[in-house]
Parts: structure tokens; sequence; C-alpha cells
């Protein structure tokens, strides 16, 4: 079982992530809408997660300057990046992230993804 925080503007992607990743096995430590609000609660986290799922269009803070803070604070934070946007593919990998699904995608990729990023 992992912790996980879970970071998409869109509320019922928030809540199908959750539960999906719940019925995998795993907790939910956080989730929220937007990137500057996942930089503060990631701050406040006496227990880091172990992987995070990024959305990148967001408001205030896209998902590359969120994972950008968050590798900054420790670049071994798992970062699993979850968007419509391909063109940010090679970015979201080159700064980090350990890997990308395209929206949209069957549910087995969130788990396999999940389950490569964990082993990694």
């Amino acid at each position: 079982m992992a912790r996980v925080m879970i970071v998409d503007d869109e509320t019922e992607l928030l809540a199908l992530y959750s539960e999906m990743l719940t019925v995998f096995g795993h907790e939910i430590i956080a989730a929220v809408t937007n990137g500057e609000e996942a930089i503060k609660k990631y701050e406040e986290l006496k227990t880091k997660p172990d992987l995070i799922i990024l959305d990148h269009r967001m408001p205030i803070r896209n998902g590359l300057e969120t994972a950008a803070e968050i590798l900054s604070q420790d670049p071994d934070e798992k970062i699993i990046f979850i968007s419509a946007d391909s063109s940010i593919r090679k970015a979201a990998l080159d700064i980090g992230a350990i890997d990308f699904l395209e929206k949209p995608f069957v549910l087995k990729s969130l788990r396999d993804s999940v389950q490569r990023a964990l082993s990694a």
C-alpha cells in the first residue's frame, strides 16, 4: 500500500482516481485542485506521499511548475503526470516525472503506471 496525493482541477477525476487507487489498495492522503494548493499541502504533510498523481492544465500553477517546485524540495519524489496535453510529455519526464499518461486512458494503465512507479 502506498500513500498517494492527487492533484487535478476536475473534481470528478479527483473522485475517480481516489476511488480507483483505493480499490488498488492505496491510501489517499491528499486530493487538491490546483498546483499552488498542492505545493502548500505537500509542505504541510508530516509524512510525504509515496506517489503524486499530477494534472498539467490547472489554475494558479500548472503541473510542470508544481512538479518542479516539489522536486526541488525532494528530488526523489515519484510523480506520474496525467494530462490531455501530450505536448508536455517530454518536459514532464525531463524534469523528473516517473511516467506520463495521456487522457483519456484505461484504468489498467493507471494501475500499471502506479505499480511501475512504486517499484522504481
